[in-house]
């Protein structure tokens, strides 16, 4: 994941910008930024990445001028079809999309890593504090866990919870109606 690995040319780029595809069928075999396997998305730069080059890559970002994580929320994509992610990124169950922009550019960037369910995927707390309560409701709603959070507890559900309410497998629950007499009625 090093910058060395990096395969980027200067019609990668374009086409990163452009839009000009949204089939990464599209894109040029191999098409890579900082190291990560890249689309484009309604005009919009993606890269693809697992949970073990992650914290990696997000750091690359940063230095590179994304200063500010401005969105950062959790996927539950278990038996969707994903035509979107390019072959040589193995799909998991949830997805963390990350969404970042550099203000000096103007440009905008999604991140999109492939996390197992189960499995750990590291905080960006540190490269960027205004994640925390984003990863927390992450963690609330699919039970994604960002190893090394500062509170990684419930945010949005009670405590005693059980269960991830935004998972696809989860059991609609029911609130049952309590109806009273209406006063003055008879």
């Amino acid at each position: 994941m090093s910058d060395e690995s990096t395969t980027n040319t200067t019609e990668d780029a374009e086409l990163a910008q452009d839009g000009a595809s949204e089939d990464p069928a599209d894109e040029p075999v191999g098409a890579q930024l900082h190291g990560a396997a890249m689309t484009s998305s309604f005009g919009q730069t993606v890269l693809h990445v697992d949970v073990e080059h992650y914290l990696e890559l997000m750091t690359t970002l940063r230095d590179a001028g994304f200063n500010q994580a401005i969105d950062l929320c959790g996927v539950d994509a278990i038996d969707l079809p994903r035509p979107d992610v390019p072959a040589s990124v193995p799909t998991e169950r949830f997805e963390v999309v990350v969404n970042l922009i550099n203000y000096s550019s103007g440009e905008r960037l999604r991140v999109r890593a492939q996390v197992a369910d189960g499995a750990e995927i590291p905080t960006l707390f540190d490269l960027w504090p205004g994640t925390e309560a984003m990863e927390r409701e992450a963690f609330d709603m699919f039970g994604i866990v960002f190893g090394d959070h500062p509170d990684m507890s419930r945010i949005l559900m009670p405590e005693d919870w059980v269960g991830f309410p935004l998972r696809k497998d989860f059991d609609i629950g029911r609130i049952p109606v309590q109806f009273k007499d209406a006063p003055g009625r008879s």
